[in-house]
């Protein structure tokens, strides 16, 4: 089956220039002008970008957490994520106490295989390591799941201690994993929220105020200097605030391999959005919390000098009827922590990014596909629109505004955090492998036709 798109702009992270794309099967063919059209269909892209398919290196489906299970199938998810230009996930396989490695991965892939909708990878959580545990590491590079990812957050659950980050660093050196790392000072925020619930402070709000900057900043130093000790690189997820990137950007000003993400909330919301009546601020409940809005500038600096490399959701959904409100009664420490978005990545980046004049629409697709294809062992399968790359592509029209409602939106969760935003930017096409899984806006994809995607290992 051949397809070509037509009159559009072609954006990959080193460039943009008018041409068409030819597409046989599951990969593109061709590039260029006065491609021959017999046989193909035909996709017109007239005043839209064409554009690789988006990369969310970070998603939780059906992910066990705080009590409860995320309400984001793998099936909704991927619909989702197709529908707001993503045609990627990478999921993180939590681990359980006592399970190994290999069980954690195999349970994952029973999980997505047959109801993934677009491609994806997975990384593997260690939360429980000991010596059998740590050997595994390379047999799970083996299938492909070439990242790894710790918790320094969480205390009592699934918090790991710095021995374990360092043996892991190591082992994942020696194989080519890579770490990558959820970074706030456990035992700091633990004292803080016992404090704040002797004093009868139980309002969704405080969940911001007990998890302060700091403690996001002093972790990230903390675990990059652990993985500098270790000789390893390292990625710090979802970066919400200035501090943690001051650390960020000292290491790599040294040369030290430290990467970085941040996430669409940390860029369009902030802890004003806690000011809601009653317990509607639980909707905005995630780690680490939404900060000051001061922190939006140097975000965006960060993202132009490459200082954050990614921007990825950590779409972690959780109904506000019945899961957010398990923290009701006995305080902020009980609300599932996470906010949906893997729909809605692209909308946020376009709007307050480029059509803000803060990142170019090149450096957009860079943190959006390009980056996290090249970080995460996808490039140039994924990640780009060039000749033998997968035919993942989106058609995005930087024209048309909308408003973002939960009523409209493809996620199997009661909410969206960015409720009534207007955005600037639309998906109207998306080919996954070739085939057409977004018409118009609308999910028209076969379901199930996703695939596991086996990453190469971590080459810098």
């Amino acid at each position: 089956m051949k397809s070509i798109i037509v009159n559009g702009t072609v954006v990959n992270s080193d460039g943009q220039y008018r041409a068409d794309v030819l597409i046989d099967g599951e990969t593109i063919k061709a590039i260029g002008t006065d491609l021959p059209r017999d046989g193909a269909t035909v996709i017109d892209a007239k005043g839209a970008y064409a554009m690789p398919g988006g990369i969310d290196v970070h998603t939780h489906c059906e992910m066990p957490f705080g009590g409860t299970i995320a309400c984001e199938l793998f099936e909704t998810g991927t619909k989702a994520a197709a529908v707001g230009g993503t045609t990627t996930l990478v999921d993180f396989a939590l681990q359980a106490k006592g399970d190994s490695l290999l069980k954690t991965y195999e349970d994952w892939r029973e999980k997505a295989d047959g109801d993934v909708c677009v491609d994806y990878g997975l990384h593997v959580a260690v939360t429980d390591l000991n010596d059998a545990t740590l050997a595994e590491i390379p047999k799970l590079v083996d299938e492909g799941v070439t990242s790894l990812k710790l918790f320094m957050a969480y205390k009592g659950t699934i918090q790991v201690d710095d021995g374990t980050l360092f043996r892991t660093l190591q082992k994942a050196r020696e194989c080519g994993a890579l770490v990558s790392v959820h970074a706030e000072n456990a035992d700091v925020i633990d004292v803080l929220v016992s404090q704040y619930l002797a004093a009868g402070k139980k309002e969704p709000k405080y969940h911001v105020t007990t998890r302060p900057p700091e403690a996001e900043a002093e972790a990230t130093g903390r675990a990059i200097r652990l993985a500098e000790i270790a000789g390893a690189p390292i990625y710090i997820v979802h970066l919400s605030c200035a501090k943690a990137l001051d650390e960020v950007r000292a290491a790599r000003d040294k040369g030290q391999a430290v990467y970085a993400e941040t996430c669409p909330q940390y860029l369009a919301l902030c802890e004003d959005n806690f000011d809601l009546p009653g317990f509607e601020g639980a909707k905005f409940v995630c780690s680490p919390p939404l900060r000051d809005k001061a922190d939006w500038p140097e975000l965006w600096a960060g993202l132009r000098t490459g200082d954050l490399v990614t921007v990825a959701s950590d779409h972690a959904a959780f109904n506000y009827a019945g899961q957010k409100e398990l923290g009701l009664t006995e305080g902020f420490h009980k609300i599932p922590n996470g906010c949906p978005g893997v729909e809605h990545r692209l909308f946020i980046l376009h709007t307050f990014g480029v059509a803000a004049g803060e990142i170019s629409i090149t450096r957009m697709v860079d943190v959006f596909s390009s980056m996290p294809a090249r970080i995460f062992g996808m490039y140039p399968q994924k990640g780009v629109i060039a000749p033998g790359s997968d035919a993942d592509v989106v058609v995005f029209d930087p024209n048309i505004e909308w408003v973002i409602s939960a009523a409209q939106q493809m996620q199997n969760v009661d909410y969206t955090p960015y409720e009534g935003i207007p955005v600037k930017g639309a998906v109207t096409t998306v080919l996954s492998r070739g085939q057409v899984v977004v018409s118009d806006g609308k999910w028209v994809g076969k379901e199930g036709a996703g695939k596991y995607l086996g990453r190469l290992p971590f080459s810098g």
